[in-house]
């Protein structure tokens, strides 16, 4: 598989010695408990953060070769809470493509269609909008800028049931058509497993474990692992 994204030796002030590759067409899951660095590590992608030390490529070039404007539509990232701007649900989906000279009016009942929102929500206000509609209006806001990556901050931590089902059917059915890759920190070892290629398990900004999700589940290697999988 094409290797999208290399990290080697990367160091920060909470991170130590992390090496990782993204191929196209997986679903990547980060775990660990709260404070082990998972989203810390999520946001040197699109250089939120920047390493203190190590190499990170993207396409074979230093993520330092691209424009910043460029990385983060080209990786798109979603966080816990929905951080939608006040205004309308079309508002939102505009904002990102316009700013690309990219924006078709047909584009935002598409984007609804695919989180299943109707389309009458594009003139709704986001602030009459429940946390899951907010939240699935967040994906498609991101998704509106075509990104080839999508990285994902415990996007589901804050739902129901029903909304979590309905954005993780979203997610599979995305990899590889629309995007290319899925990076997926959540606290939630039974997603990790439903949706992850592969899983790396993170301690105290190191990454202790990592393989094929059913591999790593089924047969822990480290002690740390299976502590934390017994939680």
């Amino acid at each position: 598989m094409e290797t999208l994204i290399q990290m080697e030796n990367i160091g920060t002030s909470v991170l130590r010695n992390i090496s990782l590759d993204v191929k196209k067409g997986e679903i990547i899951t980060l775990i660990g408990s709260s404070g082990s660095g998972k989203s810390s590590l999520l946001m040197l992608f699109n250089r939120l953060n920047d390493p203190d030390e190590g190499t990170i490529t993207y396409r074979g070039k230093s993520l330092q070769n691209y424009q910043i404007t460029y990385l983060r539509k080209s990786m798109g990232m979603v966080f816990q809470t929905s951080s939608l701007f006040d205004g309308t649900v079309r508002d939102n989906l505009a904002y990102g493509p316009k700013i690309f000279q990219e924006w078709e009016e047909q584009m935002g009942e598409e984007l609804l269609k695919n989180v299943q929102l109707p389309i009458s929500y594009l003139d709704r206000n986001v602030e009459e909008l429940s946390g899951g509609e907010q939240q699935r209006v967040a994906l498609a806001r991101t998704l509106a800028n075509r990104p080839e990556i999508l990285l994902l901050d415990e996007v589901t931590s804050a739902l129901d049931l029903r909304n979590i089902e309905l954005i993780e059917e979203f997610l599979v059915s995305l990899v590889p058509t629309s995007v290319r890759a899925i990076l997926m920190v959540t606290h939630d070892v039974n997603q990790a497993r439903r949706l992850g290629d592969r899983t790396f398990f993170m301690e105290e900004g190191e990454v202790i474990e990592k393989g094929e999700t059913q591999t790593l589940f089924d047969n822990p290697q480290t002690e740390q692992l299976q502590y934390f999988l017994k939680e």
